[in-house]
């Protein structure tokens, strides 16, 4: 893509604090952060975070005109400044959808826009299979539905062949003869009595992330995927859900179900060179929601950050501002 081009990108929003942040019990074990930004009367939208157990990074503030949406963001069970830290009981996806109803709901919120990307698309299509009622819209990113083919593309055999040098890494913790089944075998120590043990996993199996996100090299964020106390949320919570296959009925349940959005207006967007959630998963995604729009970025990997993700993006936001009068 040539200088002119690139000039022409949508940027991110300038970054704004909160005007509310807050905490909600939403179980006896769990209670979840959560912070609004941007216009307190404007239009409602919900933007979910990736992982999962990821938590919220500032970034998500900025996809949106902040004097018109009234932008929502909350860390999910676990993670972030959620607590309990890295808890895995009563920690499904099935609690994540009904927490974001308790927070609608505790926010008087009638309908909203719903953003994800990467396991935050996975937990709003979910949740717009479950409740469609509030969902205004579906803006998605890097489509990732928790198949068994997309656990096994990034951390088994798939993207392996393209980052040999940092699956070494990944695999290091994991004996030969368990390396058959690395999730299992990552989860075998991050759930296990070894605190060393524990620790050595949790930052392996989040700096493979943190290195395969985008199309160019970050080592400050693969420095910062390797800190302890968000490694330990992040991958224990991650490679629980993986284990657990989503805690949906049946492979490919979202995919099968999807069909069920049409009333719904959406958009899908996916970085032509995404390795850690490819492609032909967004394309599934497609060809059974034809009604959403579909675009592919020529140009980038997975991380919204990358400048073509962000401006399709922003364009995507911005296309469902109501016309004003002139």
């Amino acid at each position: 893509m040539g200088d002119d081009a690139q000039g022409r990108l949508a940027k991110l929003f300038p970054l704004r604090e909160p005007y509310a942040r807050g905490r909600l019990q939403v179980s006896p074990l769990h209670t979840i952060y959560y912070e609004e930004c941007g216009n307190p009367d404007g239009i409602p939208a919900a933007v979910l975070h990736g992982g999962p157990g990821g938590g919220i990074s500032p970034f998500l503030r900025q996809l949106h005109d902040p004097s018109v949406y009234r932008i929502i963001l909350f860390d999910q069970r676990g993670c972030g400044q959620s607590t309990p830290h890295a808890e895995l009981r009563e920690n499904t996806t099935w609690d994540l959808v009904a927490d974001m109803e308790r927070l609608r709901q505790h926010l008087g919120v009638a309908r909203w826009h719903v953003l994800g990307g990467s396991w935050g698309s996975t937990l709003a299509l979910a949740y717009a299979l479950t409740h469609p009622e509030p969902v205004l819209s579906l803006i998605l990113r890097g489509i990732f539905t928790i198949q068994e083919e997309e656990i096994r593309w990034f951390y088994q055999s798939g993207t392996s062949f393209l980052f040999p040098d940092a699956f070494e890494d990944f695999v290091a913790p994991i004996p030969e003869a368990e390396r058959h089944d690395l999730v299992t075998a990552h989860y075998r120590r991050l759930t296990g009595s070894d605190p060393e043990a524990r620790q050595r996993s949790a930052r392996a199996w989040s700096q493979w992330e943190g290195t395969t996100l985008s199309l160019l090299p970050n080592p400050e964020r693969v420095a910062a995927f390797g800190q302890d106390e968000f490694a330990a949320a992040f991958a224990g919570i991650e490679c629980h859900y993986f284990v657990n296959k989503g805690f949906f009925a049946e492979d490919g349940w979202i995919i099968k179900n999807a069909h069920r959005l049409k009333s719904i207006p959406g958009v899908i967007i996916h970085g032509r060179y995404d390795v850690v959630t490819p492609l032909s998963t967004a394309w599934a995604l497609h060809r059974a929601w034809p009604e959403a729009r579909f675009e592919i970025v020529a140009d980038a990997g997975h991380t919204a950050v990358e400048p073509g993700l962000t401006d399709a993006l922003i364009r995507a936001t911005n296309a469902f501002i109501p016309a004003r009068d002139s």
